[in-house]
């Protein structure tokens, strides 16, 4: 009997097992993905609304190629806070890599983008403990009213003082840096394009 032969007659239980269950996972994703995306947006609009409490509306503005590490790119939604039919600030969606995982935020500046109005997790796979702790307001309070530019990230400093050195979270340097890192890689990139498009500018 030929090894081919053998094999077969062992492991056709095994083949049959593991075409039903992939089979199965890939029906279940198809139907269960509408209801995930809804989900995601609904967050994304109470993220928003965290961030940038006295807007009655967002409105989507644009949507910006960002590119990343080794020419990768993604999309980030630009988002318009609206009141009173005034523009009160601006938000957009980010993503990098963290320590266990992706990490996904939602970032808001002021109307004019010169200060950040802080930053909200979306999804993160952060150790818990240590670097979920990215979650926690005593380490985002840090962003509100941070200039809207390129962050530096401390291991030591007074985390009251708002300004663009954003003290890390003890025991998590890991996902702290992360955080700063996709808040970077994002702010310049949309800041330039959104001004090249006349979103904002000295007349808006």
């Amino acid at each position: 009997m030929s090894k081919i032969k053998l094999f077969i007659e062992q492991s056709w239980l095994l083949i049959t097992a593991s075409f039903f269950f992939g089979l199965l996972i890939a029906i279940t994703n198809t139907a269960w993905s509408p209801r995930i995306e809804q989900n995601k947006t609904t967050k994304v609009d109470d993220l928003m609304k965290d961030l940038l409490p006295k807007a009655e509306k967002f409105e989507q503005a644009a949507e910006l190629q960002i590119e990343l590490e080794k020419g990768k790119e993604v999309t980030s939604n630009i988002y318009k806070a609206v009141a009173g039919g005034q523009c009160l600030g601006w938000a957009f969606n980010c993503e990098g890599p963290g320590f266990a995982d992706k990490i996904e935020l939602i970032v808001a500046v002021d109307e004019r983008f010169e200060k950040f109005a802080g930053y909200a997790v979306l999804s993160s796979n952060e150790t818990p403990g240590f670097g979920d702790q990215i979650k926690l307001s005593y380490y985002r309070h840090q962003f509100a009213g941070a200039p809207a530019g390129k962050l530096e990230l401390a291991k030591t400093g007074d985390a009251e003082k708002i300004n663009s050195e954003i003290v890390a979270i003890s025991g998590a340097t890991v996902s702290s840096n992360a955080v700063v890192n996709i808040i970077n890689t994002f702010v310049v990139q949309v800041k330039t394009q959104m001004q090249e498009k006349g979103l904002i500018g000295d007349d808006k």
